[in-house]
């Protein structure tokens, strides 16, 4: 199976950068989206042309964040947000199950410039490692989806510059540790511990251009479940948002 995450950094507007020749292109069984920023009577007629099964997770907030997952195959179960009113109403987080794993698709929230919105971020993270824990329980899980973090200095271009920032701020590293450290793996570090890439980049000053850019879109996979992944793709040369998108390929 192969499965492909992308913020997509407003779904309207990235169908206008190529995003339907682009998903046809990787030709994978499921596309999770995040940051979809539409409502329900917004959703585009032009992705019926790829004829995948579509779930959606809108935010109460109009033009604001929201999630949708594409999928060839039916789900066994679908379910939306994380059992949290205070935050599900953002639209950040689909869960459905297929027969060997749970897949999570979620839009982790931006801690924001002097990282304002931590403690919101931070209870949001609590509780998705709770859903994320029960779900294991059952069967693996794959996690993905922008995670807004860059977790060890690896994952950025500029670690110095950017200590305590939002997205590698302490609090934020350190949740990101203390999920893998709960039974779940970053599956590309594991797969490629000293590759340097990256999967946003600012719009400012060139930053695609000179590759200054961040790792913060993931794969997360049950431990039990590694042996059960090929590969992890970052597609850089694919243009249409600011994040490109990342392939996981299970064998």
């Amino acid at each position: 199976m192969k499965i492909i995450t992308w913020n997509v950094n407003g779904l309207r507007a990235c169908l206008k950068k190529e995003f339907i020749e682009s998903i046809k292109k990787l030709k994978c069984d499921v596309v999770c989206i995040q940051e979809t920023k539409l409502q329900k009577d917004q959703i585009p007629i032009e992705l019926d042309t790829l004829k995948l099964k579509s779930f959606w997770h809108f935010a109460v907030k109009k033009g604001y964040s929201g999630t949708a997952i594409l999928s060839k195959k039916e789900p066994l179960l679908v379910t939306y947000g994380i059992g949290s009113k205070d935050h599900d109403n953002e639209g950040r987080t689909i869960t459905i199950e297929f027969e060997d794993f749970y897949l999570v698709n979620a839009y982790v929230p931006n801690a924001q410039p002097e990282l304002k919105r931590i403690d919101f971020r931070t209870e949001w993270e609590n509780k998705l490692l709770k859903h994320l824990k029960k779900l294991d329980k059952i069967k693996p899980i794959v996690y993905c989806g922008d995670l807004n973090v860059a977790h060890e200095e690896i994952d950025l271009k500029n670690p110095k510059q950017n200590v305590g920032q939002p997205g590698f701020s302490d609090e934020e590293r350190t949740m990101m540790t203390k999920l893998l450290s709960s039974g779940f793996t970053d599956i590309y570090r594991n797969l490629y511990p000293d590759k340097k890439e990256y999967t946003w980049w600012s719009y400012r000053a060139n930053a695609r251009e000179n590759n200054v850019g961040w790792r913060i879109d993931y794969f997360i996979v049950s431990d039990r479940f590694v042996e059960k992944i090929k590969d992890v793709r970052i597609h850089n040369e694919i243009m249409g948002s600011d994040h490109c998108p990342v392939e996981l390929i299970t064998k």
